[in-house]
């Protein structure tokens, strides 16, 4: 079995890390047998043994690759209208920033691509999706909010590869938010 072979656990982490590379710095067309034996300086029946399909391959070099999301700490007082938004502000510009680093809009396209045919990839996107909406919940943000915080960061930063100015992201924080000094209906 290869997982007890040392020399097969090393061949295929140098193919992983030399899959995850190339997805980072080129995209997931990069990711072939043929360009991952290169980097990783093995024979390609190498990367087929432990990966005969190409899918298989860019599924695993997507999953070791970390995507952003929001900070695990909320604010201290989620019923604080304004530390909230303060809070979300700087939440939807951190990741609007990371979104921007080519690593990070190579990975989400990628993962995105890929949750619509492979199983594993939609539930890890799901997974995702759920720390988002848990996250934001732990911040008194309503349930569902995810979607109209995170949907046009992602449209802006990887599909049109424009950055997101502060404009937007107030926009959003003002689309989820009420004003704590307005009323309620």
């Amino acid at each position: 079995m290869d997982t007890l072979d040392p020399r097969a656990a090393r061949s295929r982490d140098a193919v992983l890390v030399a899959a995850r590379a190339l997805l980072q710095e080129e995209g997931p067309a990069s990711v072939t047998h043929q360009r991952v034996a290169q980097r990783a300086c093995v024979g390609r029946a190498t990367v087929y043994r432990h990966w005969p399909r190409p899918e298989s391959l860019l599924q695993d070099a997507i999953a070791g690759v970390d995507l952003p999301f929001f900070a695990a700490s909320a604010p201290d007082d989620p019923d604080d209208g304004h530390a909230r938004a303060a809070w979300l502000r700087r939440e939807l510009r951190r990741l609007a920033d990371e979104l921007a680093l080519p690593t990070v809009a190579r990975v989400t396209a990628a993962l995105l691509q890929a949750a619509q045919w492979d199983a594993d990839a939609r539930q890890r996107l799901d997974r995702w999706l759920a720390e988002i909406d848990r996250r934001l919940r732990a911040a008194g943000i309503g349930e569902g909010s995810a979607a109209l915080l995170v949907g046009p960061l992602v449209y802006r930063a990887v599909f049109q590869a424009a950055p997101v100015d502060d404009a937007l992201v107030d926009r959003l924080v003002s689309v989820v938010l009420i004003p704590p000094d307005l009323p309620r209906s």
